[in-house]
């Protein structure tokens, strides 16, 4: 069984016997609370998909479990414990969490923790009021405060949004067969009395109900010259247009982020996109996907000469930096989320920021820079490729090799850099174990797409150059992927012709070439008795060793 943001597994002798941890299982108890509700099954291992073979759950056992839980925590509702049979033969039980919307929930001790992904995190005190803050926001999607019935909500908007969901691929034939009032209920649209929600006012209320829902919030759309000054500025007043309505209007007027650039591809020219058009569009989404809506605050599109910056209000989701971005995944409003990935506007769950990355890699673009404060959260791409030989490689290869978005990513920050350590291309995509870059880098080594080259954490990436004989790519040489006995002849040449050279000197006349392999192989020519050295540490010069 796999893990997620609401299923945590756990073994029954976590609750019986001499390794029993209740404190422990209070604390799993309150991390689903502070976040989005769950279950703990108990009875089955997260390794295995079904319970041990014969186990027995005993009612009393089961009882006790929850009175004692219920006692090591405070805020924290367990709902519906329930003895399940398992189809071989097994019994295990489930606890249902449901999610605090109004108060913290902490442990007997006062401890606080949040759900996270597949992870349980503490949460301290300086972090206790954006957990407050997410509260509301977690509340918010479901309440319906101004008490508008369905009947009164724009007739219009629910006929299409209906429309789109039964002809969505990404919405299973069981929820299309059900009645129009069951559709809404299950997207949260309305509630059990028939009554608009927040979330059901936003897509199929009136402008002056949707007016009505917090803050004012103006989608301001600005673009810049080369000095800086604004030459143009649009605005979307977020009452106006439902979340779909209002991301189409962006995209028609937005004519900027649609520009091309020209660039050469062997005896043509090639158009590449200054902006992906996926990538555009997840940032557009995200903005409005992930926006706080009980904080104020306008959404910024900004536009300059060379990059794009989207500003939306309300930092991450507690528990999400841009260190992690690719690899944790928790919604703030995961309702809309959930509509808008049926209706296939965004990726889905937490795989926005991968797309994002994958696209801008694959466009020899830098990574997206990333500001998170407690108000704002503010992703910032540029319009021009890192080096545009580049993108010639990696259309070859994606035409000729079948590879996972993990790799893509990872190929293009690779093929970017030209050449990288491994320790170097664990920071860029956010990895702290080398287990974890295996599944990254994948086949790219064994399909001989990428080289490698030194040992452990010197482990070195590069393109292999047997792939551009056979593409028959006309790549112009770079000295920063040279090989380290054809570095060494051309520190030994630059000191034949100049004499006695400090390090600055040799690194000046190989300007291309990477400082640090500059004085790694100066250091090991030195070791092994090819140069010689004179001076001390600053002042340290070096000359070719002559025999006597």
């Amino acid at each position: 069984m796999i893990e997620d943001k609401n299923k945590d597994y756990k073994s029954l002798r976590k609750v019986t016997g001499k390794s029993a941890d209740l404190k422990k299982l209070a604390e799993t108890c309150v991390c689903f609370a502070n976040a989005q509700g769950g279950e703990i099954i108990i009875g089955i291992e997260d390794k295995n998909s079904e319970p041990p073979k014969n186990q027995t759950v005993n009612q009393e056992v089961l009882n006790k479990v929850v009175s004692t839980l219920r006692s090591l925590t405070d805020g924290v509702g367990i709902v519906n414990p329930e003895i399940i049979n398992h189809s071989n033969g097994s019994q295990y039980f489930v606890l249902k969490i449901m999610p605090s919307t109004r108060t913290i929930a902490t442990t007997s001790s006062g401890k606080v923790f949040i759900r996270v992904s597949d992870n349980c995190f503490p949460v301290g005190n300086e972090e206790l009021t954006d957990l407050a803050a997410e509260k509301t926001a977690f509340q918010w999607e479901i309440i319906a405060p101004q008490k508008v019935t369905l009947a009164n909500g724009d007739q219009i908007k629910i006929t299409n949004l209906l429309n789109d969901l039964r002809t969505s691929d990404k919405v299973s034939d069981f929820i299309k067969d059900k009645e129009n009032l069951e559709i809404l209920e299950f997207y949260q649209l309305i509630n059990e009395q028939g009554l608009l929600t927040n979330l059901g006012i936003l897509w199929l209320g009136t402008p002056a109900q949707r007016a009505r829902l917090s803050y004012p919030v103006t989608v301001q759309y600005i673009v810049y010259n080369e000095l800086a000054v604004k030459i143009r500025k649009y605005e979307w007043h977020f009452h106006l247009h439902s979340p779909k309505e209002l991301l189409l209007e962006i995209e028609k007027e937005a004519v900027e982020l649609t520009y091309n650039t020209e660039i050469p591809d062997g005896l043509f020219r090639k158009n590449i996109r200054q902006y992906p058009k996926e990538v555009v569009r997840e940032l557009l989404i995200n903005a409005i996907a992930h926006k706080k809506y009980t904080i104020s605050g306008d959404v910024f599109i900004e536009v300059y000469p060379n990059k794009l910056t989207i500003t939306s209000p309300g930092g991450f989701p507690l528990g999400i930096t841009k260190d992690n971005i690719l690899h944790e995944r928790h919604r703030r409003n995961p309702h809309l989320i959930q509509l808008l990935s049926s209706l296939k506007l965004m990726e889905g769950e937490g795989s926005g920021y991968d797309l994002v990355y994958e696209k801008l890699a694959m466009d020899a673009k830098p990574l997206p820079e990333i500001e998170n404060a407690f108000n704002k959260v503010a992703v910032t791409v540029y319009s021009s490729s890192i080096n545009p030989n580049v993108i010639s490689i990696l259309d070859y290869i994606d035409k000729h090799f079948k590879l996972t978005q993990r790799e893509y990513i990872s190929l293009g920050i690779i093929a970017t850099e030209k050449k990288i350590l491994s320790t170097q291309l664990a920071i860029k995509l956010q990895l702290n174990t080398d287990d974890k870059m295996r599944s990254w880098i994948g086949t790219l080594v064994n399909k001989g797409i990428i080289a490698t080259q030194g040992i452990k954490k010197g482990t070195e990436y590069l393109l292999n150059p047997e792939l551009f004989k056979q593409a028959k790519l006309d790549i112009a040489p770079s000295l920063k992927t040279l090989e380290p006995y054809k570095l060494e002849a051309l520190i030994v040449e630059g000191l034949k012709y100049n004499g006695t050279s400090g390090l600055s000197d040799i690194q000046t006349r190989l300007v291309e070439v990477p400082a640090d392999d500059i004085k790694k192989t100066v250091y090991r020519m030195v070791d092994n008795g090819t140069l010689v050295t004179e001076g001390a540490k600053r002042n340290r010069t070096y000359n070719l060793f002559k025999k006597k």
